[in-house]
């Protein structure tokens, strides 16, 4: 790398160590942006589904502008590397792919990640050459000497009914050829699979917590470099919400205060 120590993105990926994840909180606005830094995580990530229960929308809803523009104010919000996920970078061809890179310097932004999810219910998944020169040419622009972003490269097989572990790390692997810095394989729960992932791709590996998969632990002994929770922070705050609205709207109760009250504390610690 050419960057200085001091850059956010050579921070971010120098956290990036095998065996000694970083964990990346998915913030979905200023205030959990804020709100994490105080708690002590050492960088944040966006979180496209979570953005978008900000705007009434589901995941996938929401453009690149709108997002771009809100992963600038998370850079803005702390003094954290951030980084995005830019979904399928907005576009099928990599020229549009590149062009939402270099966006991403523009916002500031220290990492940014790309699938090959082609939003497509017949072909869900990108064929393998497309999927490689979409990631080439946005590690060309990541890669930059006056522009360096950390690329993540995401092979979504697992979460779109395409179970094929050896199809997911041949993918992995041509994204980390073709300049990826970390790659992601969202939708692994299995141990042995991660162990697999993480020994024959060659460049740090990022897991996805989800429901009855392996502990943080667990994934550090696996080898994983980074441990992130997509929506799942923004979802645990939707259902707070809900369970709290439902106790005064039909049970007529007010136990929710209690917790109103933690909150109120834990505000004014991450925003005084």
């Amino acid at each position: 790398m050419t960057d200085t120590a001091s850059t956010p993105a050579h921070r971010f990926l120098a956290l990036h160590r095998p065996g000694r994840p970083v964990l990346l909180p998915n913030a979905w606005d200023v205030g959990s942006a804020r709100l994490f830094a105080s708690l002590g995580f050492a960088a944040l990530a966006t979180t496209s589904s979570g953005f978008a229960t900000t705007r009434g929308q589901l995941d996938g809803a929401i453009g690149r502008e709108e997002i771009l523009a809100h992963a600038a104010e998370l850079v803005g919000a702390t003094e954290l590397p951030v980084s995005a996920d830019l979904e399928n970078g907005f576009a099928h061809d990599p020229d549009g792919v590149a062009a939402t890179i270099r966006l991403a310097v523009e916002a500031g932004l220290a990492g940014a990640s790309i699938e090959d999810y082609s939003g497509s219910e017949q072909e869900p998944i990108y064929p393998f050459a497309q999927a490689r020169e979409r990631v080439l040419a946005a590690a060309e622009v990541a890669r930059a000497a006056s522009t360096r972003v950390v690329l993540t490269a995401r092979a979504e097989n697992h979460l779109h009914g395409r179970d094929d572990l050896a199809d997911t790390i041949r993918r992995l692997q041509a994204f980390v050829e073709a300049g990826a810095d970390v790659v992601y394989a969202p939708g692994l729960t299995d141990l042995g699979d991660i162990r697999r992932v993480t020994a024959e791709v060659g460049a740090p590996v990022n897991v996805l917590t989800r429901t009855g998969g392996p502990t943080v632990c667990e994934l550090a002994a696996a080898g994983v470099a980074r441990i992130s929770v997509g929506g799942a922070f923004a979802f645990v705050g939707l259902a707070a919400v809900a369970e709290a609205a439902g106790e005064f709207l039909h049970e007529g109760t007010i136990s929710f205060t209690e917790r109103a009250g933690a909150g109120s504390t834990l505000a004014q610690q991450a925003f005084g």
